[in-house]
C-alpha cells in the first residue's frame, strides 16, 4: 500500500505490550508517532526505544502518544524491553505492537523487498488528531533516528496549524517564523501586531506567536 502525506492513517487492531490496540481509538484526540523496527534485539533500535522513553515528558507536553512496532511477538518484546531498560537506563512506558504476520507492516508499506525481503524498514509516521499522516521518514537500518528532529517537526506542525505561518530552515521553538504569502500585509497587521521584517514581498519574518 502506498501512503502519502494527507492520507488517513490506516486503522488496525493488534496486540501490544500493553494489551490489544485498536489504533484509531487508541490515538483518540492526540497526535501520534508510530515507528517501526526490523526485529527485536536489534542494537540501533534498542537505543532508539530508550531515547523515546526518555522523551515521554516532552511528548506529553505536546499531547503526543508514541507507539513502536516490531514483527516479533509480545513475549519477545517484553524480554527486549528488559534489555532496553537495563542498557539505556530508563523505563519504557509506551506500547510496542506485535506484528508477526506483518499485517500492519504491509498496511503501512514498511516492507521494502529491494531493501530486505523479510524485515520492516525503520519508518516514522507522525499522525495528527484527525488521523491524517503528516510526516513519513524512512531510515536505513544502520542509522539511528533523530527523535529530537521529529519533536522539532511536531512543534512546527502544531504551531503552523494554529497560525498562518511557516517555519524556516533549521527552525526551533522560539525562533522567528515566516508569514505565509497568502496573508496580505493588511491582514498581517492584525495577526502580528509586533510587526515583521520584509526581506522580499514573499519572505516576511516575525516573532513566533505566543498563544
Amino acid at each position: 500500500m502506498t501512503l502519502r502525506l494527507g492520507d488517513t492513517a490506516p486503522d488496525f487492531q493488534a496486540d501490544s505490550t500493553e494489551g490489544p490496540v485498536s489504533f484509531h481509538e487508541w490515538i483518540g484526540d492526540s497526535w501520534c508517532i508510530l515507528f517501526s523496527h526490523p526485529a527485536d534485539y536489534t542494537p540501533v533500535c534498542t537505543t532508539e526505544l530508550g531515547y523515546v522513553a526518555k522523551l515521554q515528558p516532552e511528548f506529553r507536553k505536546r499531547e503526543v502518544k508514541t507507539i513502536g512496532l516490531s514483527i516479533d511477538p509480545v513475549d519477545s518484546h517484553r524480554g527486549w524491553i528488559a534489555d532496553i531498560e537495563d542498557t539505556q537506563d530508563t523505563k519504557v512506558t509506551y506500547p510496542i505492537l506485535a506484528d508477526p504476520e506483518k499485517k500492519v507492516a504491509n498496511l503501512y508499506g514498511m516492507i521494502h523487498p529491494n531493501h530486505d525481503q523479510v524485515f520492516t524498514v525503520r519508518t516514522v509516521f507522525v499522525i495528527d488528531p484527525k488521523k491524517k499522516i503528516r510526516l513519513m521518514i524512512t531510515y536505513p537500518q544502520t542509522t539511528g533516528r533523530n527523535f529530537d528532529e521529529i519533536l522539532r517537526v511536531v512543534d512546527s506542525m502544531q504551531l503552523t496549524d494554529k497560525h498562518r505561518v511557516a517555519t524556516p530552515v533549521n527552525w526551533k521553538h522560539g525562533d522567528e517564523v515566516i508569514i505565509v504569502p497568502a496573508v496580505s500585509d493588511d491582514e498581517a497587521k492584525g495577526k502580528f501586531p509586533e510587526g515583521w521584517k520584509t526581506l522580499r514581498p514573499y519572505l516576511r519574518l516575525t516573532s513566533m506567536p505566543k498563544d
